[in-house]
């Protein structure tokens, strides 16, 4: 049986004011915030973001297969998992594979990577939309968060491995959402309530027994799931077994769907202790709960940037930025030509460059080169390259431009020049900034993107954002 050996989580920049909300549409819509992905982001480069930093946490860890889950895919038909493995320059031995369409494929997903076969990376995914004023709108979030699960006496030791499963399911029409719709539908809530709350207490009641152990003997419980109060049920049974319920970061960052329970499940592991029992409790379609034992490791092998500290930054974006973003909003496009949809015989051609941000070093003279090049600019060596990945390579600005003619739905286009530790410029589009503090001398790191969807097609690469420390 496998544990997890390292994990990461990825909250994106942006935040919502839940009373911008109101005041935009006159109705109720409580307090805090919720994360909300970019206009450039979708589950994809969120997914990537979090397998990075999970991957970071294991240096020379390499999976062997990747399992990617979640209720909102960028493609169907397609699998979206396989540009999860390009941008990570995964080998291409190893398999990739979606556990797609709902909630629950996330549980189905970590579950399936701990059952053995080499290192296997779980990546967990969602964007959650609602219709305007909708609740779905109001307590959903954006995020990803990513598992290493490998064999603890094999392969690397873990910070954390399954001491008991349990499960509880039944069909039941609650949630649901049609392919094609923009948001999804929900019952009344007292029948999810209802429908919930038996399976919880009786997926709880056996997981506590075939780890042997009571309910006050966990030290983190944690309950998710898209069902505020079935949530909140549980967790008052939860609490009348003298438990400890964690908080659930829907002040925060709303609830992620798919990706919720893991990045819950990641906040316990930046704050546990060694030999602790967390217990997590995923209400989605049934329920299913695993209960973990931390292990000693666990102190070194934490992500560089813990989820508190991703929650503590971040920008304010407008309730009508956020409905654009989300395309509940149709604003006037530019007059210029629709933009050229990616071809795919040349992606594929340039894979290691466009997906695994790869380029090239002079082993005569030792120039690198961005993109890769045959001929040295410098010593003009022919065919005497190789390859470097620089997608976690800090670099610097050089010098930029604000442009406020070029479209963009989050504008203006901030453009610039950055200088590589090592070596290497490059030119290419910042994000998650603003423009106005914008500095020459700034430090930036890349992350992976989606540039834009013409004719259906998403045609994603690395842009530059700020460094922050941690990341």
């Amino acid at each position: 049986m496998h544990g997890i050996a390292a994990y990461g989580v990825y909250v994106p920049y942006w935040r919502l004011d839940r009373k911008a909300i109101a005041a935009a549409l006159g109705a109720p819509s409580g307090s805090g915030t919720r994360a909300v992905a970019s206009y450039d982001e979708d589950t994809t480069s969120l997914g990537v973001e979090a397998a990075r930093a999970a991957l970071r946490a294991a240096p020379g860890l390499r999976p062997e297969a990747l399992y990617f889950a979640t209720a909102t895919p960028a493609y169907l038909d397609k699998t979206n998992a396989t540009a999860i493995h390009a941008a990570l320059g995964l080998d291409g031995s190893s398999l990739a594979c979606d556990m797609v369409g709902s909630v629950r494929s996330g549980a189905g997903a970590l579950r399936a990577a701990l059952q053995g076969g080499g290192p296997t990376l779980v990546v967990l995914s969602d964007i959650r939309t609602g219709l305007p004023g909708g609740g779905d709108e109001r307590e959903g979030g954006d995020g990803a968060a990513a598992f290493l699960c490998a064999d603890d006496a094999r392969e690397a030791p873990v910070v954390a491995e399954p001491v008991a499963f349990a499960s509880a399911t039944a069909e039941f029409l609650e949630r649901w959402r049609l392919p094609g719709d923009a948001a999804s539908r929900q019952w009344e809530e007292r029948f999810g309530e209802h429908a919930y709350g038996p399976l919880g207490e009786a997926a709880v009641t056996d997981a506590l027994k075939r780890a042997g152990v009571t309910a006050p003997a966990i030290n983190h419980w944690i309950i998710a799931g898209p069902h505020a109060r079935a949530g909140k049920r549980l967790a008052a049974s939860v609490g009348a077994m003298k438990g400890t319920v964690a908080d659930d970061l829907g002040a925060t960052i709303g609830n992620t769907g798919t990706a919720h329970a893991g990045l819950l499940l990641a906040n316990a592991l930046d704050a546990a202790e060694p030999d602790q029992l967390v217990a997590v409790v995923s209400l989605a379609d049934g329920c299913d709960v695993t209960i973990w034992r931390t292990t000693p490791a666990l102190a070194t092998r934490r992500p560089r940037a813990k989820v508190a500290s991703q929650l503590a930054g971040g920008g304010q974006v407008s309730y009508p930025t956020f409905l654009t973003w989300r395309g509940f909003l149709r604003r006037e496009p530019p007059r210029r030509p629709d933009p050229q949809a990616p071809e795919a015989p040349p992606a594929a051609r340039a894979e290691a460059w466009k997906f695994a941000f790869t380029g090239s070093r002079c082993q005569a003279c030792g120039t690198r080169h961005l993109p890769p090049q045959r001929v040295c600019v410098k010593c003009h060596a022919v065919d005497r390259m190789a390859p470097e990945r620089l997608a976690d390579v800090p670099a610097t600005i050089a010098t930029f431009t604000v442009d406020r003619l070029a479209y963009s739905l989050s504008p203006p286009v901030v453009a610039a020049v950055i200088d590589f530790e090592g070596g290497g410029r490059f030119q290419c589009e910042l994000t998650d900034v603003d423009p106005a503090a914008v500095k020459i001398g700034d430090r930036v790191e890349m992350t992976f993107r989606r540039l834009l969807t013409a004719g259906g097609v998403h045609n994603y690469f690395w842009k530059a954002r700020p460094l922050t420390g941690g990341k």
